[in-house]
């Protein structure tokens, strides 16, 4: 191998320990003190690299090697360094690793590009702690929209609160904006998140593309009452209501065998709360996710026309509020043929597969070509400590990506 697999494995053990939980767990919220020490530690890999480095008024952490001539769109890699509450190891963290290691091999080989090269640890893209994700990378493309600055955390902080505690400056965000095509082409290496290249006994996998999600947040009010009095066919019981639609929206997308269509509800919140008191208010989150678009636009308005007739047989009102939706969005077939080209080259036999969990791609495809190279990892366990990837499916992937990125430096 090119790549300095020993060096990446330990860049993966000092990463593991920033935020750490348990013994493999990880917890690095968005805009926090621990997400600013990981992005200081990765810094350091990068201007070791020879790279400058900076955080802008998103929150995200670049790293730019300059070319020969800087003038040409850049050719970006990336992800990020933010994890879930209960998260482990490699999600986001093996895309922006990877990508430092493949750059700095290409330093050491003493490779001077004529296109600058930029790795990009994305602000925010779980998304749970303002419970909007893909904020860095939508954000350096203009993409934000009315109040996402006013999004509060469960502690009530705002995310324009959080990044000026961060050092960034929310009024400034324009400044921190990419021109129209000044983005060559971005390449994202992620742990697949899923069990297909593990059942396969496959290390290595080429994305297709992403599977576009949409994230409502539900709101259904009733009435509250004497759980031990009122009679049941009086009450206006929002937690039931919620019940029937929770369990609706499984039998909506589970409707076509074999479909890669999936639907959840992940989080709920009750009012008041109490043992012994109807639930007056239910707000609950939903995540329906298909790359087949008319299917999902079809599956979205049968959960539409379900929670109106759920509230209407319970007497109850409700709200919907749409906080993400993108269309599937599909990777490149040129970077795809040479991602396929290097593990050919490798001897490794990599299956193509969809992504159902959204990654910062997703934002940048809408300003330039994209592709995804998938690691395995085992079970497919992902957002929990038991996420694991071997360093030598790492290793591989990042020696696959390396020669991606001399392949697409060739295509000048």
């Amino acid at each position: 191998m090119k790549i300095n697999a020993q060096r990446l494995s330990q860049h993966f053990t000092q990463m593991s320990l920033i935020g750490k939980i348990g013994e493999t767990g990880t917890c690095r919220p968005a805009h926090s003190p621990e997400e600013k020490q990981a992005f200081e530690l990765a810094a350091s890999w990068m201007q070791a690299a020879g790279m400058q480095t900076h955080i802008d008024n998103f929150g995200n952490l670049i790293g730019r090697l300059d070319g020969s001539k800087p003038e040409l769109p850049v050719l970006m890699l990336g992800s990020h360094l933010d994890s879930q509450p209960y998260g482990g190891r490699f999600d986001g963290v093996a895309g922006v690793l990877c990508a430092i290691e493949a750059i700095t091999t290409l330093v050491e080989n003493g490779i001077k590009p004529e296109r600058s090269i930029e790795i990009v640890s994305f602000a925010d893209e779980e998304g749970w702690r303002f419970k909007k994700g893909l904020f860095g990378s939508k954000g350096i493309l203009g993409m934000l929209e009315e109040g996402d600055l006013q999004r509060a955390d469960k502690d009530g902080i705002t995310r324009e609160q959080a990044l000026i505690s961060f050092g960034c400056d929310p009024t400034k965000l324009k400044e921190s904006e990419y021109a129209a095509n000044s983005i060559y082409c971005f390449l994202e290496l992620h742990i697949e998140q899923g069990p297909v290249l593990d059942w396969g006994n496959k290390p290595i996998g080429i994305v297709t593309g992403i599977a576009g999600p949409l994230w409502l947040t539900v709101k259904l009010k009733g009435m509250a009452g004497h759980t031990g009095s009122v009679p049941m066919p009086l009450r206006k019981d929002a937690l039931l209501g919620a019940a029937k639609v929770i369990v609706g929206l499984n039998d909506i997308v589970t409707q076509v065998p074999g479909a890669p269509t999936v639907g959840t509800v992940a989080t709920i919140d009750v009012f008041p709360a109490s043992r012994n008191i109807i639930a007056e208010e239910v707000v609950f989150t939903l995540d329906l996710r298909d790359i087949d678009l008319e299917r999902r636009n079809n599956y979205e308005k049968q959960v539409r026309d379900l929670i109106s007739a759920t509230a209407e047989q319970h007497q109850l009102t409700y709200e919907i509020s749409v906080d993400t939706m993108s269309e599937p969005r599909y990777c490149a077939p040129w970077i795809k043929d040479i991602i396929r080209g290097e593990c050919e080259t490798l001897g490794v036999d990599a299956p193509e597969l969809m992504s159902g969990p959204f990654h910062d791609a997703l934002a940048l495809s809408y300003a330039c070509d994209y592709g995804m190279i998938f690691i395995r990892c085992k079970d497919g366990i992902s957002h929990n400590p038991l996420e694991f990837s071997s360093d030598e499916d790492l290793a591989l992937g990042t020696e696959i990506l390396y020669g991606t990125v001399l392949k697409v430096l060739d295509k000048q």
